[in-house]
């Protein structure tokens, strides 16, 4: 596996950690359908939660959350619709960024909640 996939894995991992010491509780991860990856998908209360984790070694060209595009929102936004059709789901949708820059001796996390809207 590439260095980039492990920093993946390991940022996913630190987040379904994080969000499960808030009190999420996970339902899924690396859920795809077609061409679309959802990282995590949670659950809060009566809220759907879907987490895009994205993980840097640095902040050097952008912060973490930045490299979450239109394309790939469109991405999120089929997959999602697909998961509550198959799963029969009528809960609210939350869309969530966990950005986690990590290098060889810090580990920062920022959880943007409600980082975009579903229309």
């Amino acid at each position: 596996m590439a260095s980039h996939n492990d920093l993946g894995k390991e940022g996913e991992d630190v987040a379904v950690a994080f969000l499960q010491d808030k009190g999420y509780v996970v339902l899924e991860r690396n859920w795809v359908f077609q061409k679309a990856e959802i990282d995590i998908i949670a659950q809060k209360s009566d809220k759907l939660i879907v987490v895009e984790v994205k993980t840097r070694t640095s902040a050097v060209f952008g912060d973490p959350q930045n490299f979450v595009n239109p394309k790939k929102i469109q991405l999120l936004l089929k997959a999602v619709n697909e998961y509550v059709s198959l799963k029969n789901i009528e809960n609210s949708i939350r869309f969530d960024i966990i950005a986690i820059t990590k290098d060889a001796t810090n580990l920062q996390i920022e959880h943007l909640e409600d980082a975009f809207y579903y229309f």
